[in-house]
């Protein structure tokens, strides 16, 4: 009865971590490119009571043993990378990834960091920049007569001037073999790790790569109804691993009571 009460608690900290998640994810709920997270986790070391095919008798052995589990721990917060609904807004700076990659934005350390966030802004010399004014990789400046721009499905940008169209640059965009490996760092960005791999640069539309679409962003992939559902099977297995201590305990106390 003392490993239940143990074993319990594990359940009701890893549905505590669990819930901390679903609030993560509903807080975010409006958070242009954002994606959720999911919760793993994996069972506790047994103890073997018996272990399976010992032997019985001369010519027998056990079908199966005794192992009593510990309990459960928080093993992964994963990020679940599928795409979001995409929100037409009507300006031209605001830009959404249709399939995979990501925008390359220089953090001021000069580091490299990556998001789905295309809610790009001009800031005073013409940069485009996140709403933090961290520039897009690779720079592209309009020019301060542009009477607006165009960004094609392939990443090409090309400014409306007096004098006629302006060639911008190229935007490119990066991806990782293992995209659920970046680390966020908050502000909407992710940094490369070691389980992330190496950035694949290239243009969007080649290799895989997903297009741009102008005038669009990209809203979070949280599915409120899905995630309500996952914070009340929450909530009820919490409830049911505090019935499990509250009944070891009963039962403890009915022990101790035996000798009056």
């Amino acid at each position: 009865m003392i490993r239940a009460l143990w074993t319990a608690s594990t359940g009701m900290k890893a549905q505590q971590a669990n819930l901390d998640v679903i609030s993560n994810n509903l807080a975010n709920v409006n958070t242009t490119g954002f994606k959720k997270s999911r919760a793993d986790f994996q069972d506790l070391m047994y103890q073997t009571l018996r272990q399976a095919g010992a032997a019985s008798g001369p010519d027998t052995e056990v079908p199966s043993g005794i192992q009593m589990g510990h309990g459960v721990r928080l093993v992964a917060t994963q990020k679940l990378h599928g795409q979001g609904n995409f929100q037409n807004t009507g300006n031209d700076f605001d830009l959404a990834i249709e399939g995979d990659g990501f925008f390359q934005i220089t953090m001021p350390d000069g580091d490299i960091a990556y998001t789905r966030d295309g809610a790009f802004k001009k800031d005073g010399q013409g940069r485009l920049t996140t709403s933090d004014g961290y520039l897009l990789e690779p720079a592209i400046t309009v020019p301060d007569n542009a009477t607006g721009i165009t960004v094609s499905a392939d990443g090409r940008v090309t400014a409306s001037t007096p004098g006629g169209d302006e060639d911008l640059g190229q935007i490119t965009i990066a991806r990782f073999v293992n995209p659920a490996g970046l680390s966020s760092i908050g502000r909407n960005l992710l940094e490369e790790t070691t389980a992330s791999g190496a950035p694949v640069i290239g243009n969007p539309g080649e290799d895989g790569a997903g297009t741009l679409a102008q005038q669009y962003v990209e809203m979070s992939n949280v599915q409120v109804v899905e995630e309500m559902v996952n914070m009340i099977v929450a909530q009820r297995a919490y409830e049911v691993n505090s019935k499990a201590i509250q009944t070891a305990d009963d039962m403890l106390e009915r022990a101790a009571n035996l000798k009056r």
